[in-house]
């Protein structure tokens, strides 16, 4: 058998036309480069969403490898069709004791050369893409993908590498072809269907077929082979399949060289080779979701989302005890690549419904969901789920600045006595709204989907459950981002230099823009002599006798227009403020009830109890009267115009009804996976305090006004989102994101 290998070695170094089929994979690297260049020209001719939205070139090899895999594939032909041609199949075989074997004897010679060829090849196509792209390469597009990916990103060097290999795997496959059926002609014509016409066929099928027959297409299987995409198969199943392919034709082949009849024999034995070996990775392609999952899910209200019941206990401590019903919801998976896992979006507030949110900013989540399910809960504080009177919970007291403890306690008592007013339709529900209840609900919504671990998106206030989550069940825990999340870690007086900054922008704004109404006058000056004229004697809201603002009242009022201004150029927002201070001035607060009462439905920022129903039990609150005071010094040397504001949520608690039951606790020390924490230059703070304390995270600033920026589609900050998720890649420190003009 030795000398039979030997003799096929020197017949494959004897065929001139190898040489010239190896030269001619230049041209793989020339239609990589092209490709490349074409992509970069057209990407540097787009405006900066535009950008965003475009198609990635990956590991750049998919632009070439189509005429990589002919000539590979051809070169294996020739091996066996070159001594139909000629003749020298005869003595070939009046050699060989078995007839089979002859096939059998070219593997190895035709291995070594196409495994060494096939590896320069696919880095030289690699390399030439990436050069072409330079710089751009590392662009970050919407889809959470770059540009190009080079070498270090992970899975590439995997995915190239097994490009290489599926070259060499083309041209055994090339060899089987030509065996069974005979001439050259006749099997360039098999391989242009195998390499051309049935992948094309495959793009034209409808969604999501053509992902399932895209995926059993062989220039697809490399990336599914590293794991990064290209398909729905997994690596184990990819590799199969290659394999599968190889063996089918190699059957083929040889039955048809042992065969002394026609060809149907050894058509018919490679059909059923590839039958039977490819329904291993068929099996294996199967969703990596463990079992059947006792979620009923139905179509919701937005017929894109599904919905499903879910039974949990009002109080955990008792799983045994009185049961609700939570409504959670789904985005499905849609990708035409490999499902990852879940991806859970916690709903902010607290008192907003996920279910609603999800249906309101679905398109947010479109690309994530090529590669997810989308997962969210109406949870157990829902103001509107209906257990507690809603217009009771949207309702609550106006919070004043205590100057004393007797005001101090009058503030508990207004608080006390607005709680109890909710809470006397339900006491138990009332006391069990808590983040850590809400953690559990999610883990148990977790246990219904058979995930082995979740991925989380916190919206705002949906950051606590988040991060409460991470701390009870560390272990069930992929990734988590927070986006514009408060920290409950942080100084409060810290935590507002934003809306300090926010603030400085806005005077900024008014000495440059006429449209303002305080154009041409010292915006911080005149604010702080309103403040402290209200301070002495509120403003009365002439309209509504006897309503009269504070200057606490002045600023939390204007404190959503400050750090939110609206859109550029006009910043509607800011216009408004602008008018109401100078009106204001003139002694007539109307101008802040105004849009107050547009929002809140008072002529003051009332302190909701559904919003407090969670902020208390999560220990929002002030210790004591002494513990306030101490605050409030340390916000009137920090924040100048805006001291105060850092106060109105634990106010809100002072003298709750009911305990603190999920207290700020460190997250662990060890175990979890790096966080990514999102922010605009308002809100960045908090979310970068709480990742911090998580080894090895990192923080994306978005250098711009907003709030959930992911839910509101920020397009930097939904691919950096998107990237982490999909590949657990964080952006390098000190990245920010620039709004788009």
């Amino acid at each position: 058998m030795t000398d039979v290998i030997a003799s096929e070695w020197l017949k494959l170094r004897s065929l001139r036309s190898n040489l010239h089929l190896l030269a001619c994979s230049v041209a793989a690297v020339l239609a990589c480069a092209g490709v490349a260049f074409m992509i970069g020209r057209g990407f540097d001719h787009q405006s900066p969403d535009e950008r965003m939205a475009f198609a990635g070139n990956g590991d750049g090899l998919g632009n070439g490898i189509a005429v990589a895999y002919f000539v590979f594939a051809t070169l294996g032909a020739l091996a066996i069709t070159s001594e139909y041609s000629t003749g020298m199949i005869r003595t070939s075989l009046v050699a060989m004791p078995r007839r089979h074997v002859l096939l059998l004897a070219k593997i190895p010679a035709l291995a070594v050369v196409t495994l060494v060829a096939g590896q320069v090849l696919a880095f030289a196509m690699h390399a030439a893409a990436m050069a072409v792209l330079g710089d751009r390469a590392g662009q970050v597009l919407r889809d959470g993908r770059t540009l190009g990916t080079p070498l270090p990103e992970p899975g590439v060097l995997a995915s190239v590498s097994a490009a290489g290999l599926s070259m060499a795997a083309l041209a055994l496959i090339g060899l089987g072809v030509g065996a069974a059926v005979r001439s050259t002609p006749g099997a360039l014509v098999v391989l242009t269907v195998i390499i051309v016409v049935l992948p094309v066929a495959a793009r034209t099928l409808p969604s999501p077929l053509r992902a399932r027959a895209g995926s059993f297409m062989i220039e697809n299987l490399p990336l599914q082979i590293a794991g990064v995409g290209g398909g729905l198969l997994p690596p184990a199943g990819a590799a199969g399949l290659l394999a599968a392919y190889v063996i089918a034709a190699l059957t083929a082949g040889a039955t048809a060289i042992a065969s002394k009849g026609g060809r149907i024999k050894a058509l018919a034995a490679g059909v059923a080779a590839t039958v039977l070996v490819a329904a291993v990775p068929a099996a294996a392609s199967a969703s990596p979701r463990s079992g059947p999952s006792p979620l009923d899910w139905t179509a919701c209200a937005d017929k894109e989302m599904r919905c499903a019941s879910i039974e949990v206990p009002v109080d955990w401590s008792k799983p045994s005890g009185r049961k609700i019903r939570l409504t959670a919801g789904m985005l499905p998976h849609t990708g035409a690549e490999r499902r990852i896992g879940a991806v859970f979006a916690v709903p902010g507030g607290p008192g907003g419904s996920g279910v609603k949110d999800l249906s309101t900013y679905a398109g947010s989540f479109s690309d994530l969901r090529g590669r997810f399910d989308i997962v969210t809960v109406e949870p157990r504080n829902t103001v509107d789920k209906g257990v507690l009177p809603y217009e009771c919970l949207i309702s609550g007291p106006w919070i004043a600045l205590p100057g004393s403890p007797a005001e101090y306690a009058e503030q508990g008592r207004r608080n006390r006595e607005a709680a109890q007013r909710c809470r006397a339709a339900d006491p138990e529900y009332f006391d069990h709204l808590d983040s850590a209840s809400v953690a559990r609900d999610m883990e148990a919504i977790r246990v219904a989907l058979g995930e082995e671990r979740l991925s989380f998106i916190g919206s705002s206030y949906g950051g606590i459950p988040a991060i409460t989550y991470a701390r009870l069940f560390p272990a069930r825990v992929r990734a988590v981002v927070l986006d514009g999340t408060a920290s409950p870690a942080m100084d409060r007086a810290e935590s507002r230099l934003g809306s300090e900054r926010a603030f400085a922008r806005f005077a900024a704004w008014c000495a440059a823009t006429t449209a303002c109404a305080l154009h041409g006058q010292d915006v911080g000056q005149v604010w702080r002599a309103l403040i402290e004229r209200a301070d002495r004697s509120p403003i009365p809201v002439r309209a509504e006798p006897p309503v009269a603002y504070s200057g606490f009242d002045l600023k939390e009022a204007a404190a959503p227009s400050i750090i939110a201004p609206g859109r550029k150029p006009e910043h509607p927002r800011w216009a408004q403020l602008a008018e109401a201070i100078e009106r204001a001035v003139g002694g007539d607060a109307s101008g802040f009830a105004g849009y107050v009462r547009q929002g809140t439905y008072s002529l003051k920022v009332p302190s909701p109890v559904g919003m407090n129903m969670t902020h208390c039990p999560d220990g929002m609150g002030y210790g004591s009267y002494e513990e306030y005071r101490e605050q409030r010094r340390k916000a009137e040397r920090l924040l100048p115009n805006l001291s105060g504001i850092e106060s109105w949520h634990p106010l809100g608690c002072v003298g709750w009804p009911s305990p603190v039951t999920n207290p700020f606790e460190p997250l662990p020390a060890q175990g979890l996976p790096p966080f990514l924490g999102v922010g605009s230059r308002t809100d960045f703070d908090g979310a970068a305090d709480i990742v911090r304390r998580v080894p090895g995270s990192a923080a994306l600033l978005h250098d711009g006004d907003g709030h959930a920026l992911y839910n509101s589609g920020v397009t930097c900050v939904v691919g950096h989102v998107n990237r982490y998720l999909t590949s657990l890649r964080l952006p390098p420190p000190g990245t920010v994101c620039r709004p788009v003009e």
